[in-house]
């Protein structure tokens, strides 16, 4: 076996001097000659082997080509190599047909002319060369797009981060931000009311000095899934402000509306029924809100509406806590 190139041929004939004629005649082109004297040998070595072409003698004791090629085929590991077959035999067509049933993709008769086979052969080479070819920019194409996916879920994730509060996986004051600017040039846009609410939960400096700050987490935590699942419509919005803080969005929603939502969302979270034993307005966690409802103008900024709302909230504190009030 030479060593020019990972291009393998394999040549099959149970007779050495037609082996080392055909070995000779293939000595100048770019391939390893691999050979082999029977069927059985031959197909031992295309399972540790790839070959660009198979050279397969039809007249062969114990195991004939025809035979050695049906076997080669229905193999999954040897179908692919094509298979070119020398013969001295008749040229006669059933004989060519059955060869080219088993699947054979050629013939080539004894004795062999040198420009004849060197032609064939290159031919089969450079199919393979295309092949591998082909083969490679497949893989790395693969590469490319898992790459790809790879970056993309990165992205999302870095995305995911950059927009969610990362204790209790609600949208956090970073996407509150940009949500509630879109929604007011929305809301201006089509001469439509929106509604803010903000909320907070009461008495939750206690909670967490007395429970210990993994019970406060896990009390945020209960209390953004709560709010979360009270808002109902597509555009309705909510996020953690900061600290016990949250606020809900609601466009295209007016003062009346937004009360209803408010004490909606105020007897979900009672009905929670987090224990809270230092609250001086109920033995379990409850939340004050505040609402300001306007109909933006163009120019009218989310500060101004988030002044307004907060002002709304600490008025439902002063008055007691556990309570709705609008600005």
């Amino acid at each position: 076996m030479n060593n020019k190139s990972e291009n393998n041929i394999l040549i099959v004939d149970d007779r050495p001097e037609n082996l080392f004629v055909l070995e000779s005649l293939l000595e100048t082109m770019d391939c390893n000659i691999i050979k082999a004297t029977s069927g059985n040998e031959a197909l031992s070595l295309m399972l540790d082997h790839e070959f660009a072409l198979v050279l397969l003698d039809v007249q062969m004791p114990d195991m004939d080509g025809f035979e050695t090629a049906e076997i080669m085929r229905s193999n999954s590991k040897t179908s692919y190599a094509p298979i070119i077959f020398v013969t001295a035999i008749s040229k006669e067509k059933k004989c060519i047909f059955k060869g080219y049933e088993i699947g054979a993709v050629d013939y080539l008769f004894k004795p062999v002319e040198p420009i004849v086979l060197q032609s064939k052969v290159s031919v089969f080479l450079e199919l393979y060369n295309q092949k591998k070819v082909v083969e490679e920019q497949a893989a790395l194409l693969k590469l490319k797009l898992k790459e790809l996916f790879e970056l993309r879920e990165a992205n999302y994730k870095l995305e995911t981060l950059s927009t969610c509060d990362g204790l209790t996986g609600i949208s956090n004051r970073r996407s509150f931000d940009n949500y509630i600017n879109i929604s007011l040039k929305n809301c201006a846009r089509t001469k439509k009311t929106i509604s803010l609410i903000m909320v907070d939960i009461d008495y939750f400096k206690a909670y967490n000095d007395n429970y210990g700050h993994l019970k406060g987490d896990d009390c945020l935590i209960k209390v953004a899934k709560k709010l979360s699942s009270s808002i109902k419509r597509p555009l309705d919005f909510v996020a953690r402000y900061g600290g016990e803080e949250f606020v809900v969005v609601l466009p295209e929603t007016d003062k009346e509306g937004a009360i209803i939502i408010a004490e909606k969302i105020r007897e979900d979270i009672e009905s929670l029924r987090i224990i809270h034993e230092h609250s001086e307005v109920s033995p379990y966690v409850t939340i004050s809100l505040g609402i300001q409802t306007i109909l933006p103008e163009p120019s009218y900024s989310a500060e101004n509406l988030i002044n307004c709302a907060d002002k709304a909230l600490y008025k439902a504190k002063a008055n007691g806590r556990n309570r709705t009030s609008v600005y």
